[in-house]
Order: C-alpha cells, then sequence, then structure tokens
C-alpha cells in the first residue's frame, strides 16, 4: 500500500512539475522567393485553358456539309443536349463538333447518349497543336 502511494505521489510531483515548467515552440520565419517566369506561366495557362488549346480533345462530329445544314443540326443539338457545340468551317464544308472531352472515356460516355439522336455521330482523331 505504501509502494503504491508513493507511485502516486513521485506521479503528482512529475506532473506538477511539467505544469511549471516555460514550455516554447521554436519559431522561424519563412521567405519563398518565386521567380517572375513561374506567374508567366500559370497566367498563360490559365488563358489557354480558357481557349481550350491544351492538349488533345476529343470532340463528336455530328455533320459534315452545307452551311445551311449544320445551322439546322446544331440547333436541333443544342435543343437535346447540354455539351458544347460548334460549327467549324474546312473549305468547302462546315463540320458540326460537340464537347471538348480531356480523354477518350468521356468522349465515348457522351457519344453513347448522343447517338440516340444523332446516329452518324463519331469521335475523329484529335489534332496535336
Amino acid at each position: 500500500m505504501r509502494k503504491l502511494s508513493l507511485n502516486k505521489l513521485l506521479l503528482s510531483c512529475f506532473i506538477s512539475g511539467i505544469s511549471f515548467l516555460n514550455l516554447t515552440a521554436q519559431e522561424g520565419q519563412v521567405n519563398i522567393s518565386e521567380n517572375d517566369k513561374i506567374t508567366k506561366l500559370l497566367e498563360l495557362k490559365s488563358e489557354m485553358s480558357k481557349d481550350n488549346e491544351i492538349g488533345d480533345r476529343y470532340k463528336i462530329q455530328l455533320f459534315y456539309g452545307n452551311n445551311g445544314e449544320a445551322n439546322e443540326v446544331i440547333k436541333d443539338y443544342r435543343s437535346k443536349f447540354e455539351y458544347p457545340s460548334l460549327i467549324a468551317y474546312e473549305a468547302p464544308n462546315y463540320k458540326v463538333w460537340v464537347g471538348n472531352f480531356r480523354n477518350r472515356l468521356e468522349a465515348d460516355r457522351a457519344l453513347l447518349k448522343i447517338k440516340e439522336s444523332f446516329p452518324s455521330a463519331f469521335i475523329p482523331k484529335p489534332r496535336r497543336k
């Protein structure tokens, strides 16, 4: 019994001693210097991302032909789907392109939905820029 109370006494003295110590954490200062070129590159990347000029992107082609029919196809498409669409001119024909998919899997998933309304739709090979 006496040994147990001696252990309690030592433990309470140890805890009391720790609480009275003046504990301080290390303090430091960090200076970060960034090259101006990094800032310019980040701005350029964000600008290119807005214009969809980065990397290989997949599009779905719905139509290839004259301007009047291309306008009808894109109007019909926009009434049914939400993916971005555009008409691209490649002399002497117009193409209706849909989407700006990051990978082939995303494009394939969208193509399955789109083919229900536009059975001739397909995914052309992306161009490298």
